[in-house]
């Protein structure tokens, strides 16, 4: 026993007395935050597009106003959810939420393009290749900046007498305008039917102008019945626990896998053995591992409570209230130990015949397919959690700890959560006995790492 705890504490001290450990623990919460907002401020950075456009004939005369009418009713749109956005945070979290909100909202609900004033040669130049070769010289690169255009759009009319438009894109791959004129221009056409129905044309306008209140509730609502955010917290904090465990767990068993690769290419684990056995071995490696993901956890666990305490506090309140009277917490310690006891002593073993990354290969391609499974699932757990698919799923052991974790917001019978964990944790018990002896005959053995080789080693145990 004295022998499995010094192998322990030597595997935490290895990575835990390193800078570079500390430098990635600190690096996985700044590069989330970085993810979360690289695509806000890539959407808030994004240029106002400046376009042209032009009626081709007197038959599309009055389509260009119905292009501007859309960019004013879409504007409208946008200050209206900012304006409702503000509301919202107030009543959540107070005036300065409120105001970093506004300042977020104002910044994403800029308007996506411009009409331009058409250039004197666009204007001039005959329908046609004259034409077209006009647009070309404002959509390339070698235009001056003050003449360069993003998009010219010539509005015409089909055999039908139906909107219809040409589109030029400095971009290819830009589809933007292309889907504000196709908006565009179907909306100027049910108008146009309407008004030929007799309707007039303010009726029309005020319809699509017309927004309803919805209130959502619910009987599962903690309040009146009204459905908050402090109903969707949880939903929100299952999915994040799931990546969590997701994280902690594969990270925790791959610093297993190379730590044994390594010792045994260095032939470290042959001095191991002629003082410990296999079991102690793995056992110790096991457990050193485990402190380090737990120390993993509560660093990150710390600053996000510490961010949430000074920027939320209110926010913070209700997660503590999830996490420790709604019993997240709980479940999710359990679901990160069986987890982690499944992975860690799989990989330890697949490990022990490695003496490189590329001898691994052979067992965890496969392995890293199944791992990618539950990360496609728990998205849909938001919404379907009770999904049959999805239910299903949630019994296989590999995958319960994740989506589990993900379904708990539905609150899921007791029975179906106990019988998922028993399972789990059965599977993990079984997974002991078989990587042991496979850690016990790599170890042992200088046989390359292959599905044969591992299975024979599961029958034999290194015999």
């Amino acid at each position: 026993m004295n022998r499995m705890f010094l192998i322990a504490r030597r595997e935490y001290a290895a990575y835990a007395m390193t800078v570079g450990f500390w430098l990635s623990l600190l690096a996985f919460p700044l590069f989330a935050v970085i993810g979360g907002a690289v695509p806000l401020l890539i959407r808030s950075s994004e240029p106002v597009r400046e376009v042209v456009v032009v009626e081709e004939g007197p038959q599309a005369a009055g389509l260009a106003a119905s292009i501007r009418d859309s960019l004013r009713r879409d504007a409208d749109r946008q200050r209206e959810r900012a304006a409702e956005a503000m509301v919202k945070a107030a009543a959540a979290s107070g005036q300065a939420s409120a105001a970093t909100t506004q300042g977020a909202m104002g910044a994403l609900s800029r308007p996506a393009l411009r009409i331009v004033a058409t250039p004197a040669d666009i204007a001039s130049a005959t329908p046609g290749q004259a034409q077209n070769e006009a647009v070309r010289r404002h959509l390339t690169d070698d235009t001056p900046k003050d003449e360069r255009l993003d998009a010219v759009v010539f509005l015409t009319r089909d055999a039908q007498g139906k909107p219809a438009a040409r589109v030029w894109s400095a971009r290819a791959t830009d589809d933007t305008v292309e889907d504000f004129v196709r908006d565009a221009l179907r909306s100027a056409n049910r108008r146009s039917v309407f008004e030929s129905a007799g309707i007039d044309s303010s009726v029309v306008e005020a319809t699509e102008k017309f927004r309803p209140e919805v209130k959502a509730f619910s009987p599962q609502s903690t309040g009146s019945g009204e459905v908050s955010f402090r109903d969707r917290l949880p939903m929100l904090m299952g999915l994040a626990g799931g990546f969590l465990l997701w994280s902690l767990i594969i990270t925790g068993a791959s610093i297993l896998l190379n730590s044994v690769m390594e010792e045994k290419s260095n032939k470290i684990l042959e001095v191991l053995l002629s003082s410990a056995s296999t079991t102690e071995i793995l056992t110790g490696k096991v457990l050193g591992v485990a402190l380090l993901t737990l120390t993993m956890l509560l660093a990150w666990g710390g600053l996000g409570v510490g961010a949430l305490a000074i920027f939320q506090p209110d926010y913070a309140v209700m997660v503590g209230e999830i996490l420790v009277q709604g019993g997240m917490l709980a479940w999710f310690a359990a679901f990160m130990v069986g987890g982690y006891l499944m992975y860690a002593v799989l990989f330890a073993a697949i490990g022990a015949f490695c003496e490189t990354p590329r001898d691994a290969q052979t067992l965890m391609g496969p392995i890293m397919m199944v791992l990618v499974v539950p990360i496609m699932i728990m998205s849909m757990a938001l919404k379907t959690p009770d999904a049959p698919v999805i239910q299903i799923l949630s019994w296989v052991p590999f995958f319960t700890p994740f989506l589990m974790m993900a379904r708990l917001h539905s609150n899921p019978p007791v029975v179906e959560l106990i019988g998922a964990m028993a399972g789990m944790f059965a599977f993990a018990l079984l997974m002991v006995w078989v990587s042991g002896r496979a850690f016990r005959a790599g170890a042992l053995s200088d046989v390359k790492l292959s599905w044969k080789s591992f299975v024979t080693a599961i029958r034999g145990g290194g015999n």
